[in-house]
């Protein structure tokens, strides 16, 4: 399997796998997920499938909304059929099995990865502050990231701080080591000075979809794994931070991808809020009929 597969929106053999009900609404089977996952028999997949449905409870989510008990036609060795039970999942429900399948594989790594971003794509396409259609363009994509990205520094700074980065000079610490293992060693002085950004301008408010969600995909997986795992100190802390920004960079250069210290300085984020507020205020003005 190649390795780019996994994020290419049309390629990746998670969407080679998804099927389509009568209304058209995606949906993945547990038994097809398993397979890919490289679980040699369905019945050692089950209890990753229970421990999904109990994190679906413990977000909030109904478990009868993500994951629905059917009946699927598998191919026997003789190449006969036979009915079986599996699962109708959805993406979110996906994104949770994976969550809790065996670390070690390396496509459950990759698939972590990619139904995260993809999860996240889909929440964002269902956010009012913009058309749906919006996300699909870069500038849609980049004022719903970029607000994401906000967000989830908050939640970060607030766990962060919990598990003992007091001040602002410890906060800046940890926000280094972040950027030190997603790109390469670089702090953000050094991130700055390379995109040739001036004094004023922000790192975050100049960086592309592709990059916003790197980013973002840190932030979140930082803040997850140090409550998670009840993280204290804020050395250790800094260690998470460190090495959640190496397994992301990792993953990309798996991928074939563009490092993000590599990729285009893009148009500031704040010139498209403009445009963007400017376009809203337009669409809404009365037609005032000649």
């Amino acid at each position: 399997m190649d390795k780019q597969d996994i994020l290419s929106p049309h390629k990746t053999i998670f969407e080679q796998i998804k099927r389509f009900d009568k209304k058209m609404n995606e949906y993945w089977s547990a038994r097809d997920l398993a397979k890919i996952l490289e679980y040699s028999e369905y019945r050692h997949f089950l209890p990753v499938l229970e421990k999904a449905k109990l994190a679906c409870v413990n977000s909030g989510q109904q478990i009868s909304d993500h994951f629905e008990d059917m009946l699927d036609m598998v191919k026997l060795g003789s190449g006969s059929e036979r009915s079986l039970p599996t699962c109708k999942l959805s993406r979110y429900a996906c994104y949770l099995l994976i969550q809790n399948a065996d670390p070690s594989k390396e496509i459950v790594a990759l698939g972590q990865t990619y139904f995260a971003f993809q999860t996240r794509k889909q929440e964002l396409a269902e956010t009012p502050t913009l058309p749906s259609n919006d996300v699909n363009n870069e500038d849609g994509q980049r004022l719903l990231l970029r607000e994401e990205m906000r967000q989830h520094n908050k939640q970060l700074s607030a766990t962060a701080k919990k598990a003992g980065v007091e001040s602002p000079i410890d906060f800046a610490i940890f926000q280094d080591e972040g950027y030190k293992g997603l790109y390469g060693g670089l702090t953000q002085k050094r991130i700055h000075s390379l995109k040739q950004l001036k004094k004023s301008q922000k790192i975050l408010d100049h960086m592309g979809s592709t990059e916003l969600a790197a980013n973002l995909f840190r932030a979140t997986q930082t803040e997850d794994k140090i409550r998670r795992e009840n993280i204290k100190g804020k050395y250790a802390a800094n260690d998470v931070h460190l090495e959640v920004g190496k397994t992301i960079r990792q993953t990309i250069k798996d991928l074939g991808g563009t490092m993000p210290e590599h990729l285009p300085v893009a148009e500031s984020i704040k010139s498209i809020e403009r445009k963007h507020s400017t376009d809203k205020t337009l669409k809404s003005a009365p037609i005032n009929e000649q």
